[in-house]
């Protein structure tokens, strides 16, 4: 099996109001690669952002007092903290130079996934009100464009407990399913999987971001092609919740 990932160069600095899904069909058509069946497309989570004009600009933030007792703690600038307080359900846990918050969209995360990096200076943007409807239609849009079956996935860096470094993280997905439940298939020995369920679309995700990059590759969208079971895990009526795991069962919030 050989799997391709393609940087999608011609993608220009978005600004509000922006057509995402008609930039990548520009960018599509002026490169040398044609979209096939079964090609899953991944856009970072900030260029979602700015074209819905999801922009917080810090200066016009009035900190509460929560937010500026929290920030004494974490030694953040406490404007940022009231936009990490705003788009978070709870506070997990502070520790020096981050906030652990669940968002409104249910993903825990450092300092409720608020971006400060690819905006200009003052400005933040957070996660895309509902990256999962902003996956829908781009997908619609670019199936129709281009008569091909695809998925796309929007993704986030985000850390991970007991371990340094970011990683790509799906935060919305369209056109398949997030996550491959392989519970009844047979291992090398012929044993059968009993609890195996694999994030695929955090796997694409986490590969996509070597090509994306964190700093100025410029490279916001990835395609991946050849994925060899995206029949299999087809589902235009896919979401990101299946990853979701319910806080009942989070062990580290008890």
């Amino acid at each position: 099996m050989e799997i391709k990932l393609i940087g999608l160069k011609g993608i220009p600095l978005v600004k509000a109001g922006d057509d995402i899904g008609n930039i990548i069909k520009e960018a599509v058509l002026n490169s040398d690669y044609d979209l096939n069946d079964g090609d899953i497309i991944l856009i970072a989570e900030t260029l979602i952002s700015k074209a819905e004009g999801n922009i917080i600009r810090l200066d016009d933030v009035e900190p509460s007092d929560k937010a500026i007792e929290i920030a004494q703690i974490c030694k953040k600038d406490p404007k940022l903290v009231e936009v990490i307080l705003q788009n978070s359900n709870e506070v997990v846990r502070i520790g020096p130079n981050f906030i652990i918050t669940e968002t409104k969209h249910g993903f825990v995360t450092a300092n409720a996934a608020i971006d400060e990096s690819n905006v200009e200076d003052g400005l933040a943007t957070p996660v895309p009100e509902n990256p999962d409807e902003s996956a829908k239609n781009i997908r619609e849009f670019l199936e129709s464009e281009f008569e091909k079956d695809l998925a796309v996935i929007i993704t986030d860096t985000q850390g991970r407990a007991f371990r340094f470094g970011a990683i790509g993280t799906a935060i919305g997905c369209s056109g398949i399913s997030p996550l491959w439940t392989r519970v009844g298939e047979k291992d090398l020995y012929g044993r059968e999987l009993e609890t195996t369920e694999i994030a695929t679309a955090d796997e694409l995700a986490s590969a996509a971001s070597l090509i994306m990059g964190q700093a100025d590759e410029g490279l916001p969208v990835v395609i991946v092609s050849g994925f060899s079971a995206f029949t299999q895990l087809r589902d235009k009526d896919s979401s990101i919740k299946p990853l979701l795991m319910p806080k009942e069962f989070d062990v580290f919030r008890k």
